[in-house]
């Protein structure tokens, strides 16, 4: 409340009915939603039980994604909410702490635990992006914002290719399919939290066309 803008139907109205049309589709009560002065392009969601969840969007990210687009981070952060993560990751976040600070047997136990962690907190965005295509519809939006985020700039926007990015996905997939390749990129995604970039692409891409998301579609689910 102190660090950002609250928005609302008198307080930026557009982003307002951004969110509402996002939670309208997932099913969702729609949370509080701040928008925060921040050079660094962001946006998270924080729940804790018996209190209103809330989403912060940074200025830095609104500048960069079109309104389509600002939607498809809303849905991401939304799907944080739909499939209840926040429990998980605040587990996580325990754990990142926990294994700096205990014995060595207690420290090796909890680092090994923040590794499953990890790994499921990188499964949990890939979720998060197949709840921005259901709102979106259209893979491209979703791929566009992970392009910006990845090394998106206000100055040069307009020159991004969605197109390239998704070739650069798919060399990157190609990479790893050497058995060197391969642990070396599974070392490199260990401690992350998120997957690399051109992989949610590729796998947004990939979800796009599968029988799952055509059903659901269709069939009237979402």
């Amino acid at each position: 409340i102190s660090s950002g803008i609250l928005v609302g139907k008198n307080q930026l109205p557009q982003l307002h009915e951004l969110l509402q049309q996002a939670s309208l589709i997932l099913d969702l009560e729609p949370p509080q939603l701040y928008v925060r002065q921040h050079p660094s392009p962001n946006a998270y969601t924080f729940a804790m039980r018996g209190k209103k969840p809330f989403m912060v969007i940074h200025t830095a990210l609104l500048e960069l994604l079109t309104e389509d687009e600002i939607r498809a981070v809303m849905a991401r952060e939304l799907g944080h909410l739909k499939c209840d993560h926040s429990v998980y990751l605040t587990l996580a976040n325990l754990f990142v702490l926990a294994a700096g600070t205990l014995p060595f047997w207690g420290g090796i136990i909890a680092q090994s635990l923040q590794i499953q962690l990890m790994a499921w907190m990188r499964c949990a965005e890939f979720t998060c992006d197949r709840a921005a295509l259901l709102v979106t519809r259209d893979p491209k939006i979703v791929i566009s914002v992970l392009m910006k985020l990845a090394g998106g700039s206000p100055s040069f926007v307009n020159q991004l290719n969605i197109d390239a990015f998704l070739a650069q996905a798919r060399t990157y997939e190609t990479a790893s399919q050497s058995q060197l390749a391969e642990v070396l990129q599974q070392a490199q995604n260990l401690n992350l939290s998120h997957p690399v970039p051109v992989l949610r692409a590729r796998e947004i891409d990939r979800w796009a066309d599968s029988q799952g998301y055509q059903t659901l579609i269709r069939g009237g689910g979402v």
